[in-house]
């Protein structure tokens, strides 16, 4: 579905992503893991048309995505829920969610989708017409996914969907990322909570300095005694 190959990428005379190459397949949830400064939002802002790679191909259903501007990107169908929200916090939250169906082929389907959104986070229906920027961070959240999901995303890109969070709103979010995708969603994850990102996820990447270093499923990675040591905090039995 989406094929990564060789991607580089500069900020100035610094290069953030030297050859990185990965994959996602239809239905998959993918999670990228690795330290701060390590490339992983560069890579999806990459994707996601907010920075133009200096070298290698981002392709997307058979269509080159990565010469391409950011909003005829999410026409695509590729949609990104950024890192720190970004929500609009004067407008009330029905105002933030009927935003995200900006793209053409999601506006036709806005109102369905609107009750599919509602249905997803209850929450979000409840306070409908409070003030975005007066919701707690949790709920903030919710919002910044829920207007994703009103672009009709074939691929929902997340960058730290979890930072700042409480464990426990942690917790609900992991559990509708896993049923938007068992819906057919097809989801590439960037998160600092690499233990519940490999739990979550099928597939995992590792990005050190701006290189994958490693690859597996989440299960392989999550018995990894290298990973346990970098990212999960303890080194299994041998």
């Amino acid at each position: 579905m989406l094929e990564v190959r060789g991607l580089a990428a500069d900020y100035g005379d610094v290069r953030a992503l030297w050859d990185v190459s990965l994959e996602v397949r239809r239905g998959e949830i993918v999670a990228l893991i690795g330290p701060n400064g390590a490339g992983k939002t560069t890579l999806m802002h990459a994707i996601a048309g907010l920075h133009r790679p200096s070298a290698g191909s981002i392709v997307f259903e058979g269509a080159s995505l990565h010469m391409l501007l950011a909003h005829r990107v999410v026409e695509q169908g590729v949609v990104l829920v950024p890192e720190g929200r970004h929500i609009f916090p004067s407008m009330r939250v029905i105002e933030n969610l009927e935003i995200g169906a900006f793209a053409a082929r999601a506006r036709p389907e806005r109102a369905r989708t609107l009750t599919w959104v509602f249905d997803v986070f209850p929450i979000l229906a409840e306070r409908r017409n409070q003030l975005a920027g007066t919701l707690s961070g949790g709920q903030q959240q919710m919002l910044a996914i829920g207007r994703a999901l009103m672009g009709l995303p074939r691929l929902l890109l997340l960058d730290e969907p979890s930072l700042g969070l409480a464990p426990l709103v942690i917790r609900d979010i992991f559990g509708v990322l896993q049923a938007v995708n068992q819906r057919g969603l097809t989801i590439l994850l960037v998160e600092q909570n690499a233990r519940m990102a490999l739990q979550l996820a099928d597939r995992g990447y590792i990005l050190e300095q701006g290189n994958v270093v490693g690859e597996g499923s989440g299960a392989q990675l999550l018995a990894d005694v290298g990973v346990q040591r970098a990212y999960l905090g303890y080194v299994g039995a041998s």
